[in-house]
């Protein structure tokens, strides 16, 4: 069984060992030519207000994660929706509908705490 997975494995080393001599050949042998516009920050065509070293809340980058996450059950929803009429004709839709259940039950949960936490509030 794990041999059908050396191709993908080969695939993936081969990619990243790639993707790494680019890097690195580009940082050595590139053009290397910094003049003050070039370096200067850019933020939108407008002159930035204030320093560039800004500290950012908690809460923004804990409704980007929670974005994340509650985003990614429709990537689990989509294939288990497509696939639920194959899995009536083998029979084995009720045990997939109550992992789903499951799995949409936790997610409520994780959503219901947020919400009780105060998460996905602005103050």
């Amino acid at each position: 069984m794990e041999h059908t997975y050396l191709p993908i494995l080969i695939g993936l080393v081969i990619g990243l060992l790639f993707s790494l001599l680019f890097v690195v050949l580009s940082k050595y042998f590139g053009p290397h030519r910094p003049t003050p516009t070039k370096t200067a920050v850019y933020e939108c065509g407008v002159q930035p207000i204030g320093g560039t070293n800004q500290r950012f809340s908690v809460k923004f980058f804990l409704v980007a994660v929670l974005f994340l996450l509650f985003d990614l059950e429709a990537v689990f929803l989509f294939p288990w929706a497509v696939t639920y009429k194959h899995l009536v004709e083998n029979g084995t839709a009720v045990l997939a509908f109550t992992e789903m259940a499951v799995f949409l039950g936790v997610l409520l949960l994780g959503w219901y705490y947020c919400l009780r936490r105060g998460a996905l509030e602005w103050d």
